[in-house]
């Protein structure tokens, strides 16, 4: 039996300022299964993705997740997604407990239950002794790692990611791209990354590439590399993309 579909999208179009930057998108992300979506820029990518989070809104096509229709059925869409951002949103004035208390309150969460939930994400992030740092004393790295425990606070069953190891040291970013790599495999998480950096894609990762609004490949590794009778992914991107950077 196949696991449940955490994302579908459905002949997902949007057009802004006359310009098609997207034209009938379409595919589906099944729970424990690391998406990697790459792009140039220009792509839709962020587009792509203000879509799926209802920042933006289309009527053409169709968005659901884990089964609840994200027009229709907001609330209950929503609830579903954690999101790390390119840009931090945390508050710099605030202790990392306070950043995850208040995105606790947001759900509905108690006190009690936060305060365990909140102890479990920052422990398994090596995050934990620091929970009484104020945001703007973190370095980027660890940072991302506060970012990434609020957007799991919930339970969500897909986690969206967009660049989010963007101007991290190596270490820092080896450490976060393995945590979300072990955290789909081993919890059934459902996980959609928008990244530029071909090393982030895991040998068993699915991988979407976009280009210019249409989704140029969509299968797993193996099956892009075949699809375009390439050895590495690199070159299978400069292929579809006609040579574009990322």
């Amino acid at each position: 039996m196949k696991p449940a579909i955490a994302l579908s999208i459905e002949n997902l179009s949007f057009t802004y300022s006359g310009k098609k930057v997207l034209d009938k998108v379409g595919f589906q992300i099944r729970a424990g299964e690391c998406t990697v979506l790459l792009g140039p820029n220009g792509a839709g990518k962020t587009t792509l993705f203000s879509l799926i989070t209802r920042l933006y809104d289309s009527h053409d096509g169709r968005i659901e997740l884990c089964g609840f229709d994200l027009q229709r059925q907001t609330c209950k869409a929503l609830a579903k997604l954690g999101i790390v951002f390119q840009q931090t949103t945390l508050d710099l004035d605030l202790s990392v407990m306070d950043n995850l208390y208040y995105h606790a309150s947001l759900h509905g969460i108690g006190r009690k239950q936060a305060q365990q939930q909140i102890r479990q994400e920052l422990e398994r992030l090596d995050m934990w002794e620091r929970r009484l740092e104020k945001i703007r004393q973190l370095n980027g790295g660890h940072k991302r790692r506060v970012e990434i425990a609020r957007a799991l606070i919930h339970k969500p069953s897909l986690l969206l990611l967009d660049e989010p190891t963007v101007g991290l040291d190596v270490p820092s970013r080896q450490a976060i791209v393995e945590y979300v790599h072990q955290l789909s495999k081993e919890n059934g998480l459902a996980v959609l990354w928008a990244s530029h950096l071909i090393d982030e894609i895991y040998p068993d990762d699915h991988l979407l590439i976009l280009h210019k609004g249409h989704i140029k490949a969509n299968g797993t590794v193996d099956e892009v590399l075949r699809l375009t009778n390439t050895a590495h992914i690199k070159e299978a991107f400069h292929n579809l993309t006609q040579g574009e950077a990322t």
